[in-house]
């Protein structure tokens, strides 16, 4: 690809996270990522909170988007990157740096030198939502980020779902634009193909606390489901 390219890739994402940046369509979540910027948690009082909506991060050329389900209060909501300074960013680093997509496991803040290769992180929603739940409207009204933004991702083969909000959020997504309805059953470590030409999507348990402390979702099983996203697109390479 030529210097002029990506030039202008770079150009799309930068005119597209100026305007995810500044959305303030739903009050709620508005009130509530800025609250949390003001409310800190002790061991991050001196820290100065992005509280904005988070934009994805990431290989712009990669095949493969990992799509998650909204920013953690003191998570990216303070860092101002996508999975970055808390547990879930961790646990999904282990399982990205064991296949190859990143070239650390530490994700911590926006100048700790990750690098993820083939691979980029967003999600359905991009405002950090009070206990994590966000309202159908709130899900409905960030899906055109989320659609655009994975339009601008033009090597894209692969989508890979974490949790059954992303999960939904893409079916919908995939289905306005071919224009017809997908019923389709989330299933950890399930492989689906909408349509020809689109990409394929995987599903797999969000890696929050909840699943990975619980024992729901271990390393090796979370892991897995990436050495899968791996073979697929090695094997869609050895179509070309």
């Amino acid at each position: 690809m030529s210097s002029h390219q990506l030039f202008t890739i770079d150009q799309a994402f930068s005119a597209f996270n100026a305007r995810l940046t500044a959305c303030v369509t739903c009050p709620r979540l508005v009130e509530f990522r800025q609250q949390a910027g003001i409310v800190k948690k002790r061991k991050f009082e001196n820290w100065n909170y992005w509280s904005r909506p988070v934009p994805g991060f990431g290989d712009r050329l990669g095949r493969v988007a990992v799509v998650g389900l909204a920013p953690a209060a003191h998570g990216g909501n303070r860092t101002g990157r996508m999975f970055t300074g808390d547990s879930s960013a961790r646990f999904l680093m282990k399982a990205l740096h064991s296949v190859g997509f990143a070239n650390q496991v530490m994700s911590e803040h926006r100048s700790d030198g990750l690098q993820l290769a083939d691979l980029y992180l967003t999600a359905a929603a991009r405002c950090a939502p009070p206990s994590d739940k966000l309202t159908r409207q709130e899900i409905t009204n960030c899906a055109r980020f989320l659609s655009e933004e994975l339009s601008l991702l033009s090597n894209l083969q692969v989508v890979v779902a974490l949790g059954r909000v992303a999960f939904d959020s893409y079916i919908r997504i995939a289905a306005e634009k071919l224009g017809k309805r997908i019923r389709l059953d989330f299933t950890h470590g399930g492989r689906y193909v909408i349509s020809v030409g689109s990409p394929v999507l995987y599903a797999c348990y969000h890696p929050s606390p909840r699943n990975h402390q619980t024992g729901r979702l271990s390393q090796e099983s979370f892991a897995d489901v990436f050495r899968q996203v791996r073979a697929e697109i090695a094997t869609v390479n050895s179509y070309e």
